[in-house]
């Protein structure tokens, strides 16, 4: 056994290693698996030792711009409105808020339908005997014959068809975090839908919880431990930068000029009409790693702002890669150098 080749360094990999040795997970080369709490309290320390200041409870509002530049973001919070006033911005809201409020060009879902992949509720469950759903599942990943048996017995609506994810933790060996739920058909630049999405994910949970503790062996006692504070969201507005990269130069592996790092996560894309997984999804061969080119965090026509994260310019597949975290890390760190830089 050779360890897998780590393609992601930096302060991804740092926040890595360091919730490891504070007892909340374990990483290896090639991931790792975290308590969510824990990893809360290492991101503020972090945060606390690199003198950054945080605000949290506050939401982006709208944008002052002159001349191709942004001279002010608009906050709304507790105190009322603010302007907050930078030579250089960088927009890490996700759907791209700051940009597409100073008239950046974006794209938004899938080209062929309009349609974003799908919104999820993660959330945590305990009383989980992991070594039985370990026997239970075997090499069965997503356990579709599970599910189709709860849905014709009329134990569960036809909002899934297969596990999308179960983390398991050794610090915390009772405890599951579960990735099921599935809401299409919703826009996370509206209230109405994040609510709606919100609630009907919520009914969801409980029903999975009821649906784990009859069906799967080891999750008879199965309780729920936490859902997060906000949904999940996996697409919305993608902002057109300087560079827009496709799924053809993933494929390709292409090297850039510009690289700001690597990125090596298959091309994930969940149903954007329904159930399960988009017929897009695409694993490709062991090994596979791509670089990601600066440009793609620096939107056309404007001078001092940068995004980062899922709101970057990519096509809907490439975004099906990019999205995850690690190359999120990859692209916030960039975007942070680049800003103090200039």
């Amino acid at each position: 056994y050779s360890a897998p080749e780590r393609v992601v360094g930096g302060v991804t990999f740092d926040i890595a290693r360091r919730v490891s040795a504070a007892g909340y997970g374990v990483h290896t080369n090639s991931s790792v698996d975290f308590e969510v709490e824990g990893m809360k309290r290492v991101l503020e320390q972090m945060a606390e030792e690199r003198k950054v200041r945080l605000l949290y409870h506050t939401f982006f509002a709208d944008a002052f711009v002159e001349n191709g530049c942004v001279t002010g973001a608009i906050v709304q919070n507790k105190n009322g409105l603010q302007c907050i006033r930078a030579r250089q911005f960088i927009d890490c809201t996700g759907d791209g808020d700051l940009a597409a409020a100073a008239g950046c060009a974006f794209e938004y879902g899938d080209v062929d339908s309009g349609h974003c992949q799908p919104m999820t509720l993660m959330f945590t469950i305990g009383g989980v005997d992991y070594d039985r759903v370990k026997a239970f599942r075997g090499s069965d990943y997503k356990l579709r014959h599970v599910w189709e048996q709860a849905q014709k017995n009329g134990d569960m609506r036809p909002f899934q068809d297969g596990i999308m994810g179960w983390w398991w933790t050794p610090t915390r060996p009772d405890h599951l975090g579960i990735n099921f739920t599935h809401v299409n058909f919703v826009n996370s630049t509206r209230a109405e839908d994040l609510t709606s999405a919100t609630l009907e994910a919520r009914k969801q949970v409980f029903e999975t919880i009821e649906v784990y503790r009859k069906y799967v062996p080891g999750m008879e006692n199965g309780y729920l431990v936490s859902t997060p504070n906000t949904i999940g969201i996996r697409e919305s507005r993608r902002i057109l930068g300087d560079y827009y990269l496709t799924r053809d130069d993933l494929l390709a592996e292409r090297v850039f000029e510009d690289s700001i790092g690597y990125g090596s996560f298959f091309i994930d894309i969940h149903n954007c009409s329904g159930p399960g997984m988009d017929a897009k999804r695409y694993v490709p061969r062991k090994g596979f790693k791509y670089t990601i080119p600066y440009r793609i965090l620096t939107p056309r026509g404007m001078r001092n702002l940068l995004v980062a994260g899922r709101c970057v310019s990519v096509s809907h597949e490439a975004l099906g890669s990019l999205r995850v975290m690690p190359q999120c890390g990859v692209m916030g760190q960039a975007a942070g150098t680049a800003a103090a830089l200039a």
